[in-house]
């Protein structure tokens, strides 16, 4: 696997990730829930100012992505057939080279993201009962624990 800049041309791909992963992964969110945040998504994937980053198979083909803010993880998304393999991993550590110690908010309704972000070092420092757009799924607040 391998990471490269996102490209204007990768977007359709991308949201296609996105959609299958949240659906997989986010068995909190009902479909209208996934359909209202399609428009903000599409946006963001669309966005000269976002900072996306794509993990692909091979040279081309997008199996997932990470979008940063700083050192905030934004977004880290992995197609269904290809979780598990190491790619979460790679884009964490990926990040990490580029803005040093990461801080992520997570959905607290997805206990295997929080896992994984555990695993990867990570720890609470906080929480919100409600999302940034004040709906209600609650966030956890992390931060890397730098030894």
């Amino acid at each position: 696997m391998r990471i490269r800049p996102s490209t204007p041309t990768d977007r359709d791909a991308l949201l296609d990730i996105w959609l299958r992963s949240v659906r997989a992964t986010h068995t909190f969110l009902t479909e209208s829930d996934i359909e209202s945040l399609l428009p903000a998504v599409r946006d963001y994937l669309s966005s000269p100012d976002s900072e996306l980053w794509t993990l692909c198979s091979d040279q081309v083909m997008p199996v997932g992505f990470m979008g940063l803010a700083d050192n905030n993880v934004e977004s880290l998304f992995v197609a269904p057939e290809h979780a598990r393999r190491g790619g979460g991993r790679l884009l964490l550590e990926h990040a990490r080279k580029l803005k040093g110690a990461l801080r992520v908010d997570v959905n607290e309704q997805n206990p295997e993201a929080v896992r994984f972000y555990e695993a990867n070092g990570f720890r609470m420092i906080g929480r919100s009962a409600v999302d940034g757009a004040g709906r209600p799924f609650p966030l956890l607040h992390l931060r890397e624990v730098v030894t």
